[in-house]
């Protein structure tokens, strides 16, 4: 009788070993689809700074254009168009903060600008 058991375990394990592990990889898989659609797909609200400032052209490291923010922050556009490229231009600005690259500017917050406009001067 034990010998029968013994034999009838060992003819179905592998089997139920091959269900186990086919359901475990269809829910890593599961989990990685959800989660890397969940972080490409939406702009997460706390990234995301509304500020007023003026464009400066910044000589370091060859020179780029940075933006001063009325909060004194300084912020390094990755992505600032040519024509708000202008020494002293008072602009508003929608930007993503991008902590998850990196700049030999060594000069304020990475930002990816989303929503530039120039503010008319009076």
């Amino acid at each position: 009788m034990i010998n029968y058991l013994t034999a009838h375990n060992r003819e179905h394990r592998p089997v139920f070993f091959s269900v186990w592990i086919f359901l475990f990889i269809g829910l890593l898989f599961i989990v990685t689809a959800v989660t890397g659609c969940s972080r490409d797909m939406g702009i997460n609200e706390k990234n995301i700074i509304y500020e007023t400032g003026t464009v400066k052209f910044v000589n370091l490291e060859g020179g780029f254009y940075g933006i001063i923010g009325d909060d004194n922050q300084n912020y390094d556009p990755i992505n600032l168009s040519r024509e708000f490229q202008v020494d002293d231009l008072r602009v508003h600005f929608r930007a993503k903060i991008r902590n998850d690259i990196v700049s030999v500017h060594m000069w304020g917050t990475l930002v990816e600008i989303l929503e530039i406009e120039e503010i008319e001067s009076e």
